[in-house]
């Protein structure tokens, strides 16, 4: 049985003063990862620790969780930027919805142009508040961040190796000599004014 680590949420700002913190979900079944018991394990500050939910809440479509062992505001704001991952049996998940896939699962397939051409190898996803940007490294090593919305990623096939792109125009063009910036001015004496 294969397993997957999967980001369930990363930990935001601290919420109050007995150590609740918003959380931004990466996941889209919340209540069943979420729920009071879930332990996760988690590095902080080079030290292992385990961060038990008790509860969580959703108030204006943000979610917010206390954790058993979080204690007050200070230790919450130590947890910013921590994600929350969760290993998860990949065929159950498969069963689930055949279509669905995991960040972990695209690093290193190739992206191909939606006519053929070879664009790279995606070197990662990063998440952003507006979206996620799938990060591609390109044949001559530049990377290049490419928003991970349907319009731009129309297919993502696992089974072949595949992401198919429909970037905007220029994105991947490599810069021509001339246009690559200046070279940066080391030597030359500075001109002093009479």
């Amino acid at each position: 049985m294969s397993t997957l680590d999967v980001i369930v949420a990363t930990i935001g700002r601290a919420h109050g003063l007995r150590g609740e913190v918003a959380l931004t979900l990466r996941t889209d079944q919340p209540e069943d990862r979420l729920q009071p018991g879930a332990a996760f394990d988690v590095t902080v500050g080079g030290r292992e620790r385990t961060l038990t939910v008790v509860r969580t809440r959703l108030q204006q479509d943000r979610w917010y969780a206390v954790f058993e062992e979080v204690a007050d505001r200070t230790d919450a704001e130590s947890l910013r930027g921590v994600d929350l991952v969760l290993e998860v049996d990949e065929d159950e998940e498969a069963d689930e919805d055949p279509d669905a896939w995991y960040p972990s699962q695209l690093k290193g397939l190739a992206v191909r142009h939606v006519d053929g051409r070879e664009l790279g190898t995606v070197a990662g996803i990063e998440h952003y508040p507006a979206q996620d940007l799938l990060v591609v490294r390109t044949p001559d090593r530049r990377r290049v961040q490419l928003p991970l919305v349907e319009q731009l990623v129309p297919e993502v096939d696992l089974e072949a190796g595949v992401v198919t792109a429909n970037p905007p125009g220029g994105l991947f063009d490599e810069l021509p000599e001339d246009e690559q910036g200046p070279e940066p001015e080391t030597s030359r004496p500075a001109r002093k004014d009479r």
